[in-house]
């Protein structure tokens, strides 16, 4: 076989760094890896002590939360750019639920002209019509389904009741794919949204008062519940609490199939430090909890019980973000340009492997999705998507970026110890370290394994 060109650096797979290593690479496919001397080849790119780790595969963005914003012309721009290969992008669309067959296929199609990074889709029901859409959009290939436990918005993001959120796992357990869901219980933080503002309360700390941690507990609880009963894979897509995942561990222990996420905003901000000096631009759901929940989340992921880890990216206006009452700004972060180097850092500052970046980052999400015959690892046979990063003392700034939508984020400022030099998808370099050079339209969809789907 005649190889297209080899990468030689320090390679990090999901369980090891191969010192001096290489990658091989040869029809947008791995062909080898190995360490020391590489095979003869034309073309050879040596990155010196460089990190060459799997690209990320990011399992929650929003590309078009908010009408007339960034779009997948930006969202994979700046993945690109932050070494994510592949984004799973949310179904909440501003005035346009994916919940049925057509609506997914329809924003397939219009995504496929603006990618620049390979992209799957998540679907999602209309709760007014129930479960009966699901194979339609199996078959149209979603990547997964995402629900709620509480109800954003009625039209946008709608709570899916106990009884219906039961009847769609099971529909989904026929196809062996995953059922995510937002983890908060809509009563009890509706309650204490109400009590939050019967004292008057509208500052930093407003947020994290409305929505408490036993909210999230009561609401993964009842996840991995109706998991267990269905058989289905159950997914709490982000948790800001470490009792969420001391639950999803046990009920892993019990033979159920859960697991856990947790977004990178959880890992390095805190309520006390972040929010009070950043306000509605920290502000996210579930909130920003105190440093010791943080640390306990830490204390977690050290220990295998965090599944993935996710960026949750929105770009917000930043009038959307600037509301002195706390309650009234919008919900989320962007974080898809800088989320390698803000995991690397933080790793490399507790003493843990740099193993858990392509863990967590890739090699998890790949099997979360049944897409791992296809990415998530640097392994012979899965397609050549690969990410580059450089030691290199930096800090981000948001506004100075060519390649994010947002001139905003809750790490402007934040010093980096680790930067992406280059990113490969399917063979090709995509970002050089400065510029994205990807076109719209030269990304692909992926679609999950299923088996042989049921009639």
């Amino acid at each position: 076989m005649k190889i297209d060109f080899i990468l030689k650096g320090n390679v990090v797979t999901e369980t090891r760094v191969i010192e001096n290593g290489w990658i091989a690479v040869a029809d947008e496919k791995i062909v080898q890896v190995g360490q020391d001397m590489p095979p003869a080849c034309d073309h050879m790119v040596d990155y010196g002590d460089g990190l060459l780790l799997p690209g990320g595969i990011d399992a929650q963005v929003h590309s078009r939360t908010q009408a007339g914003q960034e779009d997948f012309v930006w969202t994979t721009r700046a993945a690109a750019a932050g070494g994510v290969t592949t984004i799973m992008d949310m179904p909440y669309d501003d005035g346009f639920l994916v919940c049925n067959a057509d609506r997914l296929l329809q924003k397939a199609h219009e995504a496929a002209s603006q990618v620049r990074t390979d992209f799957g889709l998540w679907g999602t029901i209309d709760p007014r019509v129930g479960a009966g859409d699901i194979p339609g959009m199996v078959q149209a290939g979603a990547v997964g389904f995402k629900f709620s436990t509480f109800e954003t918005d009625p039209e946008r993001f709608p709570r899916i009741p106990a009884a219906l959120l039961a009847e769609c796992f099971a529909e989904i357990a026929r196809y062996g794919l995953v059922a995510g869901v937002h983890n908060e219980d809509d009563e009890f933080v509706k309650s204490a949204i109400r009590e939050v503002k019967q004292k008057g309360l509208s500052d930093w700390s407003a947020h994290g008062l409305s929505r408490p941690a036993l909210a999230e507990a009561l609401a993964i609880t009842q996840i991995y519940e109706i998991g267990a009963a269905t058989g289905c894979s159950a997914h709490v897509v982000h948790a800001s609490i470490p009792r969420g995942y001391e639950l999803c561990s046990a009920y892993r222990q019990q033979g159920v199939d859960s697991t856990i996420e947790a977004c990178v905003h959880y890992l390095l901000l805190d309520e006390e430090g972040d929010v009070a000096r950043l306000g509605g631009k920290a502000k996210v759901n579930p909130p920003i909890r105190p440093r010791k929940d943080v640390e306990g989340l830490w204390h977690h992921l050290a220990a295998g019980n965090v599944t993935i880890v996710s960026t949750d990216h929105v770009s917000w206006s930043l009038d959307r973000k600037l509301n002195e009452n706390m309650l009234a700004n919008a919900s989320g972060v962007p974080s898809l340009e800088v989320i390698y180097p803000l995991f690397l850092t933080e790793l490399k500052k507790r003493g843990l492997s740099l193993s858990w970046g392509p863990r967590l980052l890739a090699y998890n999400p790949s099997r979360l999705f049944r897409i791992s015959g296809q990415k998530g690892a640097l392994r012979p046979g899965l397609d050549a998507d690969i990410t580059v990063m450089k030691r290199e003392r930096w800090t981000y700034d948001a506004q100075a970026s060519a390649n994010a939508f947002a001139d905003w984020s809750p790490y402007d400022g934040r010093e980096l110890a680790w930067k992406v030099s280059a990113t490969y998808l399917r063979g090709r370099m995509i970002y050089d370290g400065d510029t994205v050079m990807a076109e719209p339209g030269s990304g692909r969809r992926v679609r999950p394994w299923t088996g042989s789907l049921p009639q």
